[in-house]
């Protein structure tokens, strides 16, 4: 039986730091809520969301597509989070702290891409 995205520590991962990004922009200067704070929701938000629809979808090709696309928000996220700390719109050690774990998402994404690329191993009955 296929994995369900739930079990995918990579996906958990995902999950804790969209939460946790979402806590950093109630911090945040109230004029950045439509601005860096709605950015970073979404992009952080899209990456749990690309590995859950990637994971539903019926092959591997599929699949490697959609962890692609939530790598690039992983990226873009990193992008804003950078832009976040040198206008010191939030604490710096938060920014940090979500950086570090976003470029460790980043690796994560990188290689089950990487796996997903690979041709698939027979299964045994």
């Amino acid at each position: 039986m296929a994995l369900s995205h739930r079990d995918l520590a990579v996906w958990q991962k995902g999950v804790d730091l969209a939460c946790d990004v979402y806590r950093l922009t109630r911090v945040m200067p109230k004029e950045e809520a439509f601005r860096l704070s709605g950015q970073i929701i979404r992009a952080s938000s899209s990456i749990p969301a690309n590995l859950a629809e990637g994971n539903g979808r019926a092959t591997r090709r599929d699949y490697a597509h959609f962890v692609s696309i939530a790598r690039g928000s992983a990226a873009e996220l990193e992008t804003f989070l950078i832009i976040i700390g040198r206008l010191e719109l939030a604490p710096a050690d938060k920014v940090a702290e979500l950086l570090g774990r976003t470029e460790e998402l980043g690796r994560m994404l990188t290689a089950l891409r990487t796996r997903l690329s690979e041709p698939a191993k027979p299964s045994n009955p």
